[in-house]
């Protein structure tokens, strides 16, 4: 087969896919990173399989990562993928279905063996006829042979030399779209090179070994090229949804003027904010990981009291633990923001797939009449904005805040501009550093309804915090039905003038039309994608997508008066669609939902859109 020249494409996706110890989320997350480094738009959806160690071989076993690559700004990681690679017959059962007609399939021709093709549920020793990829490209290669080949030389056994064959895919990967390989050198060299020099070596022989395998077999008809996105100018990384997090909360505390402290429990998929605020020693952080969840939104709250920005992470079962807690917090009236990475439910439910059902938990899953902030973050790198908007509320209106997350973002990846600080507002708590004139009342409020944030330790600023009522100016302990009364209108009250700090809502697209889609959280690049696509087919299709949910900004009623038919979609049964019900009942509101723990792909929603049109 003669080789061609490179030809350019504007978008890919590639899914890799194997054993969870094949290595797959390190083979995905180094081409996304190179991709990024090129200048590529990117988009990451890292696929982890629900059980701890599921049997080897088997489709409950299959680990994937899927990277949507691009010369533009990529909001999704892509319905269908343009490249499957999978090493083993597992993982190209479990992933038949996302491949794209003539979509080139890459299967280690090793793996496909009796043993293999029992434990993942084949009936004939032929993979390919019985999954009926006749009108696919797929190519055999002898990955673990070749593998071991290109490696003999090493000194090491047969078990570490086979654990980099994925390195080798990935090689076979950098030459099918032109990616150079230095940077996953450079990351080898940096992962093992002092404690296991010899290591590094392999995995970056056998890059090599891959690579030229499919420069001089001719096994592939084409290789191509993606441009570069255009961007706005600055410094960018590749940052996933959970450390920008981090990060977002870490910045907020710098603009707060005030340490930083995380108490939390880990818990799939929130520990990894826990893990990165451990690593921020050198911003003045504390982090504590607790025995459970309650003790750690506890250590969380002493800590809001003696005057630290406080914030717990954790995922819907660990939220249900915290409520109490919460309701704490509320009644003290002191801030802290409680990250909820969202998941797959109900009880310990799906802990590695994502959804967007723990809404109405935030909105009022707690005893008694209890608001907090609700502010939802919408991709990966919109995480650090949303986790410092998220601290900047909590401090300077003194409540609590619920960022909600969820594992499709919080796993996710793309390129993220690193901010100058200077973009970013000065966070003003109410802090009282000395008593006035008269003595210090610590429930004596602001234009924002926040009471004053005394620290213990100063003289004539001493008070009592605690879960019983307090008195509306001294603080004192108060049973009086009519204290009682003013106390819940005024926290209602204070989380309701929130309003005025937050943007006015806006739609995404034309002002009016005939379809408004609504959205929140984690599902904006899928809808945004969706509506961009109708657009350009002639449809008057626009978006309207939340991050901030309690309250509603304003303009919302403004938005909806202007279509002829609303849907509401989400990764749950309704919960968002119910809270407008509740806040706008002048409206009809039609649904879609799912709970696959899957996002959303464009396909579904543009036929769902489709439809409503009709």
């Amino acid at each position: 087969m003669e080789q061609t020249k490179a030809r350019a494409l504007q978008d890919v996706v590639i899914r890799f896919s194997g054993d969870s110890g094949d290595g797959m989320q390190l083979t995905g997350t180094l081409f996304s990173d190179t991709s990024a480094l090129l200048g590529n738009g990117i988009s990451t959806f890292p696929d982890y399989p629900a059980e701890i160690r599921a049997p080897q071989g088997t489709v409950a076993g299959v680990s994937g990562f899927q990277v949507h690559f691009g010369d533009h700004r990529e909001l999704n990681p892509g319905d269908y993928c343009d490249v499957l690679v999978a090493m083993n017959p597992a993982a190209l059962k479990a992933n038949r279905k996302w491949l794209k007609p003539g979509a080139t399939v890459i299967i280690d021709g090793d793996s496909i063996t009796e043993e293999h093709l029992k434990k993942a549920g084949f009936k004939t020793l032929d993979p390919l006829a019985e999954l009926q990829l006749d009108e696919y490209n797929v190519v055999v290669p002898d990955i673990t042979t070749m593998t071991r080949e290109a490696l003999k030389e090493t000194g090491l056994d047969n078990k570490a030399i086979v654990k980099c064959k994925n390195m080798f895919a990935l090689g076979i990967c950098f030459w099918l779209f032109d990616r150079p390989e230095e940077y996953a050198v450079r990351y080898l060299d940096t992962k093992f090179a002092k404690k296991n020099p010899v290591v590094a070596e392999a995995n970056k022989l056998a890059i090599k070994a891959g690579y030229n395998y499919a420069a001089n077999t001719h096994q592939f008809a084409n290789n191509y090229t993606v441009a570069p996105a255009p961007r706005e100018k600055g410094t960018y990384r590749s940052i996933s949804g959970n450390v920008a997090t981090a990060w977002g909360l870490c910045a907020a505390a710098e603009k707060a003027g005030l340490p930083l402290f995380c108490g939390s429990y880990p818990i799939t998929p929130a520990t990894v904010i826990l893990e990165e605020l451990a690593k921020r020693k050198d911003l003045g952080v504390k982090t504590v990981q607790a025995e459970d969840e309650i003790a750690g939104i506890c250590t969380a709250i002493g800590a809001a009291f003696a005057g630290n920005f406080a914030v717990t992470t954790t995922s819907g079962p660990g939220l249900s633990l915290k409520s109490e807690a919460l309701g704490l917090a509320v009644m003290t009236e002191l801030p802290l923001v409680v990250v909820d990475v969202q998941r797959g439910g109900p009880s310990t439910g799906l802990p590695t797939k994502t959804e967007q059902s723990d809404l109405a938990q935030a909105l009022y899953g707690r005893n008694g009449e209890c608001p907090v902030i609700v502010v939802a973050a919408s991709s990966p790198s919109d995480c650090f904005h949303y986790a410092f908007e998220a601290g900047r509320l909590a401090m300077e209106h003194m409540t609590p805040v619920v960022l909600l997350s969820d594992g499709f973002i919080a796993n996710g990846s793309e390129p993220w501009r690193i901010p100058s600080m200077k973009e970013y507002p000065t966070i003003c708590p109410p802090i009282v550093d000395k008593a006035p004139e008269g003595g210090f009342m610590p429930y004596v409020r602001n234009e924002k309804l926040a009471r004053g944030w005394a620290f213990p330790g100063k003289v004539g600023l001493e008070h009592r915090v605690g879960g019983l009522e307090k008195d509306a100016v001294k603080g004192s302990i108060s049973h009086d039905p009519a204290n009682h009364q003013l106390m819940v209108k005024t926290r209602a009250e204070k989380v309701a003038r929130v309003v005025d700090d937050i943007p006015v809502q806006t739609v995404w697209g034309d002002a009016e039309g005939e379809l408004l889609v609504v959205g929140w959280g984690g599902t904006r690049g899928h809808l945004q994608n969706a509506v961009d696509e109708m657009r350009r087919e002639g449809h008057q299709v626009s978006l309207c997508h939340f991050n901030y949910i309690n309250p509603l900004p304003h303009g919302v009623r403004e938005i909806f008066a202007r279509f002829r038919r609303i849907v509401v979609c989400e990764l749950n049964e309704g919960q968002f669609a119910n809270y407008l019900r509740q806040n706008f009942q002048e409206f009809h509101y039609e649904q879609y939902n799912k709970c696959e723990g899957q996002p959303f792909t464009v396909v579904e929603l543009k036929e769902k859109f489709e439809s409503l049109l009709k």
